[in-house]
């Protein structure tokens, strides 16, 4: 096991944001956008939790309410590789944000599709790019068709997904990034084996983004530092679907993402919270957050009648296959969830400061 310590200060990381948004993805994005040490070269966007042209409409949206209107963003492949799309309305709400209703966009996704700009990106900066994907995997897979030496163009590529000593949430054994297109998982874990030890792939499954526990008093610390008063839209005795009225856009949208995602959960008996997988791998790939690692060699189920997509972990190679994975094994969420909501919160904070008088 491996300990993960945050740098102080953390470095400046270049990313490529591989996203199918997705209210945790969005939450990744702000939490990105909040942060000095990001980079990003640009957002591509697969289809996973809805469609693609809408994860692509609410990239696009939710890029400008954050302010950062200037990156790039990119739309990927219609389907998965092999299989039949799933999406998955009734997690994320009819339009992939729950309740939160995003202006429409003032301007078109980038003329090249997300496999070409994961392979031009690279090339234009060989080790420098780290790849952050929060959702399927299509679009690395389809850019490795396209050039299959990418991978040693990375810094690192950062994932979340799978599952391994854990349930899944799509089927049993599976996890859902991984379950919408386990063809492009499996692409994508063979063609990153070749990486050097301090620059495999992490990976960052259920068993420990599940601990990561969003709940209304952590959207209410937001408001706070914002300074506005929040509603009492999140509490869980409102009724369904209640809306924000805060005075801040970006408060009102994170709270009604999160009453949808949150009534889902509770549907699911698992309480009024929400599991935000996706901001916690972007802390990762930051190196923003504690977290233990365990090296392994991560394989793919295709052909299993039960086990189809589910993440296979060697961690004793049985397999005599070399290693290709680091594991999340572990976290601070309550640190995590302190830091977020600092950084998100100060960030809409001074987004919404009336310009200066000189």
């Amino acid at each position: 096991m491996h300990v993960h310590e945050p740098a102080a200060p953390p470095a400046r990381t270049r990313l490529i944001v591989d996203v199918d948004t997705g209210i945790d993805d969005a939450l990744a994005l702000l939490y990105l956008v909040a942060s000095p040490e990001a980079d990003i070269v640009a957002a591509l966007c697969t289809a996973g939790n809805v469609p693609v042209d809408q994860v692509t409409t609410n990239t696009l949206s939710w890029l400008e309410v954050c302010g950062r209107a200037d990156i790039e963003v990119a739309a990927g492949s219609q389907v998965p590789l092999v299989a039949p799309l799933m999406t998955t309305e009734d997690t994320h709400g009819p339009h992939g944000v729950g309740y939160a209703e995003l202006p429409s966009p003032s301007r078109a996704p980038s003329s090249r599709s997300a496999a070409q700009a994961w392979v031009e990106l690279t090339r234009e900066h060989p080790g420098e790019l780290t790849g952050l994907v929060t959702g399927p995997l299509t679009n690395l897979a389809l850019a490795l068709r396209l050039d299959p030496g990418l991978p040693l163009r990375m810094r690192r590529l950062v994932i979340m997904g799978g599952c391994f000593h854990h349930p899944g949430n799509t089927t049993p054994t599976s996890e859902w990034n991984v379950a919408v297109d386990p063809e492009a998982a499996k692409v994508v874990f063979d063609a990153f084996s070749i990486m050097p030890a301090d620059r495999r792939t992490i990976v960052c499954p259920l068993d420990v983004t599940e601990s990561i526990e969003m709940y209304p008093e952590h959207v209410s610390r937001i408001a706070d530092i914002v300074g506005v008063p929040l509603s009492e839209a999140l509490s869980p005795d409102a009724p369904r679907g209640t809306r924000s009225s805060a005075g801040v856009p970006l408060v009102r949208h994170i709270s009604d993402a999160l009453r949808f995602y949150m009534e889902f959960h509770r549907d699911q008996g698992l309480g009024f919270l929400a599991h935000v997988h996706d901001p916690f791998a972007a802390a990762v790939a930051l190196g923003t957050v504690p977290y233990t690692t365990r090296p392994a060699t991560v394989d793919v189920e295709l052909d299993g009648r039960l086990t189809r997509g589910t993440t296979v972990a060697d961690l004793s190679d049985m397999w005599k296959r070399s290693l290709n994975t680091d594991i999340v094994a572990g976290t601070r969420p309550a640190e995590f969830f302190d830091h977020f909501v600092e950084r998100v919160g100060s960030y809409i904070r001074d987004l919404n400061l009336p310009p200066s008088k000189n």
